[in-house]
């Protein structure tokens, strides 16, 4: 599914004046910074959540011996 995806972006891209062949390629980069800013979020708000409980003093005497 994403070759065939990436070979319908290549041919649409094809047909393109270089100032819309610049735009699209501007967007392209944008949705791929959005989307790894969106991970990032994700990261950090998963790590907030769960130093509730790795920051417990139950969970440092279990770990303790290790």
């Amino acid at each position: 599914m994403a070759t065939e995806g990436k070979d319908v972006l290549l041919r649409e891209a094809e047909g393109l004046s270089a100032p819309l062949l610049q735009e699209a390629l501007d967007f392209m980069r944008f949705l791929k910074m959005k989307a790894a800013q969106e991970r990032l979020e994700t990261a950090l708000l998963s790590q907030t959540v769960l130093e509730k409980d790795w920051l417990r003093p139950e969970e440092d005497e279990a770990w303790q011996d290790l």
